[in-house]
Order: C-alpha cells, then sequence, then structure tokens
C-alpha cells in the first residue's frame, strides 16, 4: 500500500463512522441544536462535504469541485444557524453531496504520486495553515477533521436520546 491509498483508506474508515453515526436521523433530528448557535446535523455534514472540497481540490489540486450555493450554507467560523433561520438544502440534498464529494476526494486522492503528496498545500488566502504544510498534510488533516464532526455527532444523538453506538 502507498502512502495516496493509505490516506484513502483513512479518509473512508473516518466517513464510514460519520455515515453510521447519522444513519438513523430522521426529521427533525437533522436540525437538532442543543443551544443556539451550536453545530446540528445536517450543518456538521455539509461542513464536511465542503472541507474535502476546500482541502483537497481547492488548496491542494487547484480547482473547485462544489457549487458556491451549496458551500455558502455552511460558512467556516460563523455562528450555525437554525432550520428557522437559514434556508438549509434537505438532508437528502446534503447526503447526496456528501456521497458525491467523497467519491470525488477518494478518486482524486488514490492518484496522487509521492512528489505530489510532499508539493506544499496552504491555508486561506495562500498564508500557512496551523494543521499542515503539504499536500499529504492537508489531507492528513482532512481525515482529522472529519474524526473531529463525527466526535461532535455522538453526543449530539445522545442528546437525541438515541442509542450510543459503538
Amino acid at each position: 500500500m502507498n502512502t495516496a491509498e493509505l490516506l484513502a483508506e483513512q479518509l473512508q474508515g473516518s466517513r464510514d463512522w460519520t455515515l453510521i453515526l447519522i444513519a438513523d436521523l430522521q426529521g427533525d433530528d437533522w436540525g437538532y441544536q442543543p443551544t443556539p448557535g451550536a453545530q446540528h446535523a445536517l450543518w456538521i455534514c455539509g461542513h464536511l462535504a465542503s472541507a474535502q472540497n476546500t482541502l483537497v481540490f481547492k488548496r491542494c489540486l487547484g480547482r473547485d469541485e462544489l457549487s458556491a450555493g451549496f458551500r455558502d450554507h455552511f460558512p467556516i467560523g460563523s455562528p450555525v444557524l437554525s432550520f428557522g433561520e437559514h434556508p438549509f438544502p434537505s438532508p437528502h440534498e446534503v447526503r447526496a453531496e456528501m456521497d458525491r464529494m467523497q467519491t470525488k476526494t477518494i478518486e482524486a486522492i488514490a492518484g496522487l504520486d509521492d512528489a505530489k503528496l510532499a508539493e506544499p498545500a496552504f491555508g486561506l488566502e495562500g498564508k500557512p495553515h496551523p494543521h499542515y504544510a503539504t499536500v499529504c498534510g492537508a489531507i492528513s488533516h482532512l481525515t482529522r477533521h472529519e474524526a473531529f464532526h463525527a466526535g461532535q455527532l455522538a453526543p449530539l444523538r445522545r442528546l437525541m436520546g438515541k442509542s450510543f453506538i459503538r
């Protein structure tokens, strides 16, 4: 197994865990917020699709694979609005975009050679990013990022009264 295959496998493993955590969400579960401004499952899932686009396609491969119309619903660093405050895409639309971006991302990663993985990757506006310096680092960060947000989904599930998942 080469480095790109390992990165793709790790990212798929993180996504598989996310999908387990959201598999039984229905209706209002997607927008449940324990407190105003807190992340809800729909925002987290849309944000994960947006992050794949940003970290892999924009910052590493120099192209954009996600429409601004979708991405603009899930801005980084701003308060998360409730369903009543913002017209989010439906859970079905968000899940479809998650799946589409995951497929494109895994395919893109699998095609990278060690030379490309060693190239520099930057953050916003071409500035150094605090969590990575190379394409390999950006992709590795994407896996950590997915796992971080899966870690937010788990307690949201419990707060909604859903069962523990292992």
